[in-house]
């Protein structure tokens, strides 16, 4: 390139931001000024701020081999993100109680399930659990369930749930107290929030509720020191029981977040609760019930754990 006036000149192929030198001149093109050094970075720089970029090949070119590099990682990044947010864990493995504990009479695993059951040979003495060998706190717990009484039936007794934020107070009979999801072969209870050992039923099915710390009357025997107000509703009561499959196989699901409880079956939402209570618990442990009564099965499969942040 000479040093003042004169034509720009390449001593080198017409390849990438040369050729658009060239080209420039050709088309009429902003050319280097006068003063321009000669130095072929400099020139080029000066020629890419210049030239209407469709008059540059080298640019497109770049410009898609990049986005072709990008473009992939970006659709990877966005693929994986729901699965890097939800860590979910399988707690049961199909095939035997590994990370589970209870008394071994009445807990079995069976066609691929966690199967509890009474008989009149082998009655239980209170409720008992199989307990998870885990601590939770924050979290979403989905699992499916089939409860049948003793003839495999809808029609008798069967009663159990799922504790959680809970704790264990009989360790020989594998014993527990707290939050509980409840669910039975009868149309009353299944979705309702109980507090085994404790405060008993929190939230019955259908409800909105806020349970909040209050005084306890020393007059009056029965006083409670919390108060449990009815905010609203979620559904109604016989709608969502209408959803539940008898003797059947459903899926629940349980969402502990603070303060802040729900419950689900089968898609239907059956409670919501915030405890503001100081005995509201906020973590402990999960375990499976077995109900003290008449012979029962009960069955769980698919139980799956996500902590939330």
């Amino acid at each position: 390139i000479p040093a003042r006036g004169g034509t720009a000149t390449l001593a080198r192929p017409p390849t990438g931001l040369r050729y658009s030198a060239l080209l420039g001149e050709r088309l009429g093109k902003p050319s280097l000024p006068a003063h321009m050094p000669e130095r072929p970075c400099i020139a080029e720089k000066f020629l890419l701020r210049q030239m209407p970029r469709t008059d540059c090949p080298a640019f497109f070119h770049n410009k898609i081999q990049l986005m072709k590099l990008i473009l992939p990682l970006i659709a990877l990044a966005l693929l994986a993100a729901p699965f890097v947010r939800a860590e979910e864990k399988a707690l049961f493995n199909g095939k035997d109680l590994t990370g589970w504990k209870g008394q071994p009479e009445f807990w079995s695993v069976k066609d691929g399930t966690l199967t509890g059951q009474t008989t009149k040979e082998t009655p239980v003495k209170e409720n008992t659990f199989l307990i998870w060998d885990g601590q939770v706190s924050d979290f979403e717990l989905t699992f499916q369930y089939k409860i049948v009484d003793a003839n495999g039936e809808a029609k008798g007794f069967g009663n159990s749930g799922v504790q959680y934020r809970s704790k264990v107070v009989k360790p020989e009979y594998s014993v527990v107290a707290g939050y509980q999801a409840d669910f039975e072969v009868g149309k009353n209870y299944s979705g309702i929030l109980y507090e085994e050992r404790g405060r008993g039923i929190l939230a019955q099915r259908g409800q909105k509720v806020v349970i909040k710390n209050t005084e306890k009357d020393p007059n009056d025997p029965k006083a409670k020191p919390f108060k449990i107000e009815v905010t609203g509703e979620v559904g109604k009561s016989d709608e969502i029981q209408a959803a539940i499959k008898p003797a059947d196989w459903n899926e629940y699901r349980v969402v502990a977040k603070g303060d802040h409880l729900q419950h689900f079956i089968n898609g239907h939402q059956t409670v919501d609760v915030t405890d503001e209570t100081a005995e509201g618990a906020k973590s402990g442990i999960l375990a499976l019930q077995l109900h003290a009564g008449q012979p029962m099965t009960v069955q769980f499969k698919a139980i799956k754990l996500k902590e939330l942040k």
